[in-house]
């Protein structure tokens, strides 16, 4: 006797609140993701990839560091803001990191010239930088150094 299967139950999406800011081209990924929260089974390998694809971006960032310069920073915010779409502990994290961001937006608005003379400091740092590597060979004697 064959047997019949049913479908799996599904609670029904939230019902759509007046005061809901939700783009409308943002609407079917919130619905894409309430499935895949409410189906059994895909909502484990959903937090699995979702960390995957964050310490990717982590790990890309912190190899970055080898580089001069701020590269190492955007990747690293990158994942940690793909983990706080899943888990709290990096959501909290990545509060913290816009708290501080405010706070700097905030001095450079309050001392405008002091933060100029900071950021064209740094990137002429930089370009020093990027110059004394390119003109005294400083990748290629430091690979000779280690190999």
């Amino acid at each position: 006797m064959p047997q019949t299967l049913t479908p799996v139950e599904r609670p029904d999406p939230p019902e759509r609140d007046h005061h809901d800011q939700t783009p409308r081209w943002l609407r079917p990924l919130k619905a894409w993701h309430h499935r895949v929260r409410t189906t059994p089974g895909t909502r484990e390998a959903y937090r699995v990839a979702i960390f995957v694809i964050g310490l990717v971006f982590i790990l890309g960032g912190i190899a970055l560091a080898a580089l001069p310069g701020p590269l190492t920073i955007p990747p690293v915010l990158l994942g940690l803001w793909v983990w706080s779409t899943e888990f709290r502990f990096a959501d909290r994290f990545l509060d913290m990191f816009k708290d501080k961001g405010r706070e700097a937006w905030a001095h450079a608005k309050r001392k405008p010239v002091s933060s100029a003379i900071l950021t064209v400091g740094g990137l002429i740092l930089a370009g020093v930088a990027f110059w004394a590597m390119a003109h005294f060979h400083l990748v290629d004697r430091a690979k000779d150094a280690i190999f």
